[in-house]
């Protein structure tokens, strides 16, 4: 296991600036995922990490070491793809040998290797097959086990599953993650996929122009967005329009249009000055439909003004003093209330994050 370090990194291609003076550090042994919109630079800062590109500017070090201008093959790093890149005429073995052959690994030792890895990915059975005689599934555990059998420091993946139907895309993230941890890799994941991100990964980091915009857990980076966008690209959520009364011990008091919101500052470094135009950020699911109002903020009187009902779920489009929000109720109870009396929602201070930016 190693560590990946990267200090002001910063690349171009023509005027376009890809990475803008970028930091990040991800520990050994973690399930590091990159997360963005297209163009976001998550692409460009994985194949940068692998040495297919050369920074401008800023560093890169695996451990101790410097690797910024190393080239790729003396890097150690596994490289998964998002299009297999699968040699058609090997069998898969010969395609998992290929990176030992290359490294002139003795022919006793590949074999082993290349056995065990396979044996690793739960596919010691298809050795003698062809890529085109596998499935989809089996194709990518094939390309996992060519990136893990060189035993490298790291491994980069892709959008590793992004061609993968929507069953075989819940496998394989298992999968990923299971091989991750038993062979202690560092590893750093590329997606466009939320759910892929927020079920499997040990950290993320949201990018956005070049730059990271919030790096956490899957849970503090969901329920604790430190600014709009990242809310905004993470899930689903409301967003209110506010001032802000006051603010202390990194939380706040915010007037709406809706009504007076208590709740947790999404930067709580940030020092906003009363009378702020603020953002307040519920998800859907935070909210609590009742029939008479509870006392206090976090408070908003509506009606039900659309509704779609999936069984263990229903999600309402509610209409609260001209601020239209969207709510999610689980074991559905309100179904019934569709465009009749006035309802209540009412939602948790924890639960209520307060946007400064």
């Amino acid at each position: 296991m190693i560590s990946i370090r990267i200090e002001k990194l910063t690349k171009r291609f023509g005027a376009t600036t890809a990475l803008r003076s970028l930091d990040l550090e991800i520990n050994p042994g973690e399930l590091f995922f990159l997360l963005g919109p297209s163009g976001c630079g998550k692409t460009t800062l994985l194949r940068t990490l692998a040495g297919f590109h050369v920074p401008e500017d800023g560093a890169i070090f695996f451990g101790t070491e410097d690797v910024t201008r190393l080239a790729p093959h003396r890097r150690n790093t596994g490289m998964m793809f998002q299009s297999y890149a699968l040699w058609p005429h090997m069998t898969v073995a010969e395609n998992v040998a290929f990176g030992l052959e290359e490294r002139r690994v003795p022919r006793g030792e590949v074999r082993r290797r290349v056995g065990e890895t396979l044996e690793s990915v739960h596919m010691g059975d298809f050795a003698d097959r062809r890529p085109g005689q596998l499935s989809g599934g089996q194709q990518q555990r094939i390309a996992l086990a060519r990136a893990l059998v060189i035993r490298p420091s790291c491994l980069l993946l892709d959008e590793p599953l992004s061609n993968l139907d929507a069953k075989l895309r819940l496998e394989m993230r298992a999968e990923i993650r299971r091989v991750c941890k038993e062979s202690n890799l560092t590893a750093l994941y590329v997606t466009h996929d939320q759910k892929e991100a927020l079920s499997i990964a040990d950290r993320i980091a949201i990018l956005e122009a070049g730059s990271a915009l919030q790096v956490g857990t899957p849970g503090e980076i969901y329920r604790r967005p430190s600014r709009r966008s990242v809310a905004h690209f993470i899930g689903e959520t409301n967003f209110i329009d506010g001032r802000l009364l006051g603010c202390g011990g990194g939380r706040a008091v915010v007037e709406t249009a809706a009504g007076r919101f208590d709740g947790i500052l999404g930067n709580p470094g940030g020092t906003p000055s009363p009378g702020s135009a603020v953002t307040v950020s519920v998800r859907p699911e935070c909210w609590r439909l009742c029939r008479e109002g509870p006392p206090g903020g976090n408070v908003v009187r509506g009606r039900i003004s659309g509704a779609v009902y999936l069984g263990e779920l229903a999600q309402y489009e509610f209409n609260a003093e001209g601020v239209a929000l969207r709510i999610s109720e689980l074991n559905p109870r309100f179904m019934g209330a569709f465009g009749q009396d006035y309802l209540y929602a009412t939602a948790e201070s924890a639960d209520v994050v307060i946007l400064t930016e």
